[in-house]
């Protein structure tokens, strides 16, 4: 059985983690456990290096608090110009898979509150009426009409970003042309 620490307490992306560990490694069984860590970023990341950064740090600090882990992952989602999206960073004891999920435009609205320093899911909730809409839908199912949920974007990039831990092109040692 694999033990997966998710450096979130977010269902919305543990449901993510648990959902694409369990699609790939069907033959073993997966038991993910959030905990809270400290990004070590801005609350709203608002580029894509400070998002990918939060991400990693995210999975160094999950990795420390539980090494005995077989793997870690960590989800964080920030805003870049008027785009929304997240990186997700997977670690083994020996690699690491890295993948930016889908993109999606903001509305001018949201682009000016997160640019006067709120939240991207704080003014979404102000927007929509819909408390702690970061564990539920979150900006994507408000604006997908449900259509699309966090977690469902999340789950690609979750898959993704485990591509070197399950295809064995990512282990040949060199290419040998």
């Amino acid at each position: 059985m694999y033990h997966i620490i998710a450096a979130t307490t977010n269902p919305a992306k543990i449901q993510a983690i648990s959902q694409g560990f369990g699609d790939l490694f069907k033959q073993r069984s997966c038991h993910t456990e959030g905990v809270q860590v400290d990004s070590g970023v801005a609350s709203q990341p608002t580029t894509n290096l400070e998002t990918l950064t939060g991400a990693r740090q995210r999975v160094a600090h999950a990795r420390a608090l539980r090494p005995e882990a077989d793997f870690w992952v960590a989800i964080e989602a920030g805003t870049e110009g008027d785009s929304a999206f997240a990186w997700v960073v997977v670690e083994n004891h020996t690699q690491r898979g890295e993948s930016r999920s889908a993109s999606f435009m903001l509305p001018e609205v949201v682009v000016q509150s997160i640019a006067a320093g709120k939240e991207l899911g704080e003014e979404m909730a102000r927007l929509t009426g819909i408390d702690n809409i970061k564990q539920k839908g979150g900006a994507i199912g408000a604006f997908t009409g449900g259509i699309l949920s966090r977690s469902s974007v999340y789950y690609q990039a979750v898959i993704l970003a485990l591509c070197p831990f399950h295809n064995p092109i990512y282990q040949a040692d060199s290419d040998p042309r």
